[in-house]
């Protein structure tokens, strides 16, 4: 019978990749069968990993864009500042949208004197064409347009509706302000053909069903689902309106069966993968697995049982360094190919088993483990025991109104961040029923996850 080998151990983190600010601009029309947001299909590129990509109009703020400000109506920098919760350059983000858009996809949020939004489609052959390029060379093209035809964008034509931060440890790391707004009337899309491929309206539902065949990043699928709610245009952008306080979304990377994908805030692997790699270098897993060996951090290992294939119960073991001392967690001691895999994973010396479900460990339990770990402990410890396990140092509670029948180990002190762990087995605990010293629950089953 093959045993699991534990994963790599932690490696330095890598150098912090710089985060460039970035604008999106979500255009939304009024189709026949309801709501259509614009998606643009990135043309195909060596070396790109969202090459064919679909996705909303968009790209990086530019020092030009930050000129654009006395050409803005409806919507200053204060105001604008204040509606992205930045202490400043808040109307660059708006600035930004409506150049990206402009130069992807043709479409020009501005007005004329009498607040009309601007006509595009009344200009003469080729000059739209020339205007964008214009704007695409990273000049104050924009501005020179919009003064000599006395235009101003139409900054107040846009609502906020999202803020993303690509997750740590991707290549390039954006972080994002998502603007919605109707397309305007006049205006058709004329894609690039240099950044842009083309370019489809769509229903959100349609966009993100697999049958489409689609190829959406993690961010551009997750709005199109929220999208999918709206059955207007009004409808949505009434409700970006009213939004308050928009959050910071973060997923982040973890591997797993069918490889590396971006975890979403919601979803339960979420914490343990932020505590395992804040830095995403890529050890943490977005799925329990049974028999996997995994390295929560320095002073903990968990061993993950394989009950019939599916992921079973969990052992810990806790301490430091190939000399140890360690204390096995909750051996489970009725799964004979777990108990194999804990013999192989063991990362030095056991020095005490010790069970959370019962005070004191079966005879039976003890005999299994002498071969392995002759001067290994079995026994109970009064709540207030503290157990030194090199630079770790567990220490034994008390288990509130259960507790005849059970102990919680609590890792008083430990590698950075793990302190506050709590072990407390298989126990349904409420807020009520943690020590105020609890900051990580690593249950029997399931993600580790923050009590607070």
């Amino acid at each position: 019978m093959s045993v699991p080998s534990p994963l790599p151990p932690l490696t330095p983190p890598t150098a912090l990749r710089p985060v460039r600010q970035a604008a999106t601009l979500i255009v939304l029309r009024d189709g026949a069968l309801g709501l259509e947001a614009l998606l643009l299909r990135r043309a195909d590129k060596a070396n790109d990993q969202n090459s064919g990509a679909s996705v909303f109009p968009g790209g990086l703020l530019d020092a030009h864009d930050r000129h654009l400000h006395g050409c803005c109506a409806g919507l200053d920098d204060a105001a604008a500042s204040a509606r992205l919760s930045v202490p400043a350059g808040g109307l660059d983000y708006y600035a930004a949208a409506v150049r990206e858009c402009f130069e992807e996809a043709g479409i020009l949020f501005a007005q004329d004197a009498q607040h009309r939004l601007v006509d595009l489609d009344q200009l003469a052959p080729g000059q739209l064409a020339a205007m964008r390029s214009a704007a695409a060379a990273g000049t104050d093209a924009l501005l020179a347009m919009c003064s000599t035809k006395g235009w101003q964008l139409a900054m107040d034509r846009l609502a906020y509706f999202a803020h993303w931060l690509t997750p740590p440890g991707m290549p390039r790391r954006f972080d994002t302000r998502f603007f919605i707004a109707a397309v305007p009337p006049n205006q058709r899309v004329e894609v690039d053909r240099t950044e842009i491929a083309e370019h489809t309206w769509l229903r959100p539902a349609d966009a993100i069903d697999p049958s489409r065949g689609l190829k959406l990043m993690n961010v551009t699928r997750r709005i199109l689902q929220q999208l999918a709610q709206f059955e207007s245009v009004d409808e949505c952008m009434t409700h970006s309106r009213a939004l308050r306080d928009i959050g910071l979304t973060m997923p982040r990377l973890a591997n797993g069966p069918g490889g590396p994908r971006p975890v979403n805030m919601e979803e339960p692997a979420y914490a343990e993968v932020g505590f395992v790699d804040p830095d995403g270098r890529g050890h943490a897993r977005h799925t329990l697995e049974g028999g996997l060996v995994l390295q929560l951090c320095a002073t903990v290992l968990r061993v993950t049982s394989n009950a019939g294939g599916e992921p079973g119960a969990h052992s810990y073991f806790v301490g430091a360094g190939a000399e140890g001392p360690w204390a096995l967690i909750d051996a489970h001691i009725g799964d004979l190919a777990h108990a194999q895999a804990l013999r192989a994973a063991a990362p030095g010396p056991v020095r005490w088993i010790l069970s959370t479900r019962e005070h004191v460990v079966a005879k039976s339990v003890a005999s299994t483990w002498r071969d392995a770990w002759p001067d290994a402990e079995f026994g109970a410890f009064e709540p207030g025991t503290e157990l030194r396990l090199g630079e770790a140092m567990l220490r034994v509670l008390a288990a509130g109104r259960d507790a005849s029948a059970r102990s919680f180990l609590l890792l008083h002190e430990g590698s950075e961040g793990s302190e506050g762990m709590l072990f407390a087995g298989d126990a349904v605990l409420s807020p009520a029923d943690l020590p105020p010293q609890a900051n990580w629950l690593a249950p029997m089953h399931g993600f580790l996850r923050p009590t607070k």
